[in-house]
């Protein structure tokens, strides 16, 4: 079922925006952030509940769902929000996978992060593709603001949360032109599947932690 959720999405995504890269990374952004917003909603019902509590996977999983904020917020600088039929495929299609994500979730956590596994896995080979093919193109053009602004001026304490196999501080992007941008796009989602992947552990509940915290255990899944 994961396999043909995720298989759906790449295929719909894939015919659509085959030759418009900005909305079809602005579609997909919109999309990948939702299952992080499903993992926290369901983690505080069960804390409300009393059943499960475990803030160092909520700041882990909102750490990511920035990073990916930020990503869609590339592509909306780079016009790939600007057709009204982009933001209603967008915007629906992501109603539609949260709902999904938090009744999987709520069964079958592993399978869960699986799914996002796959579609972050996904997200790395597509950005992987356009930079080799664009190369040349991207390296000619300025990176956008909102990418300094997160990857070399910001606050970059949730960059590094997300990142559960990278020492925190250890890994500071070059913003040198729109290339490098895209370079960190897709390094991010390589992070992104190796953190789903720990998550799927069967001793993830005793080993997964903020990075940031002391007793942290770096997990690297490649």
């Amino acid at each position: 079922m994961i396999r043909l959720l995720v298989g759906f999405l790449v295929l719909v995504i894939n015919n659509l925006y085959r030759n418009r890269p900005y909305p079809r990374f602005y579609v997909l952004e919109t999309v990948a952030r939702v299952p992080y917003f499903a993992y926290m909603s369901v983690l505080h019902l069960y804390e409300t509940l009393g059943w499960w509590r475990r803030a160092d996977w909520l700041k882990i999983h909102f750490a990511e769902s920035w990073n990916e904020l930020h990503h869609l917020l590339i592509m909306e600088s780079l016009g790939g929000n600007d057709q009204w039929i982009d933001r209603f495929i967008a915007r629906h299609t992501a109603l539609v996978y949260y709902w999904i994500i938090v009744v999987v979730y709520t069964l079958n956590p592993r399978a869960a992060y699986h799914f996002m596994e796959l579609v972050e896995e996904h997200a790395y080979h597509s950005y992987d593709d356009f930079s080799r093919e664009s190369e040349a193109e991207l390296k000619a053009q300025p990176a956008p603001q909102v990418a300094i602004n997160y990857y070399r001026d910001g606050d970059l304490y949730m960059f590094d949360e997300f990142q559960t196999g990278v020492k925190p501080e250890s890994r500071r992007p070059a913003i040198d032109n729109l290339y490098d941008v895209f370079i960190n796009i897709r390094n991010d989602e390589r992070e992104h599947v190796k953190t789903m992947s720990a998550c799927q552990r069967t001793d993830a509940k005793a080993v997964i932690n903020s990075p940031h915290n002391p007793a942290s255990v770096l997990l690297n899944s490649q």
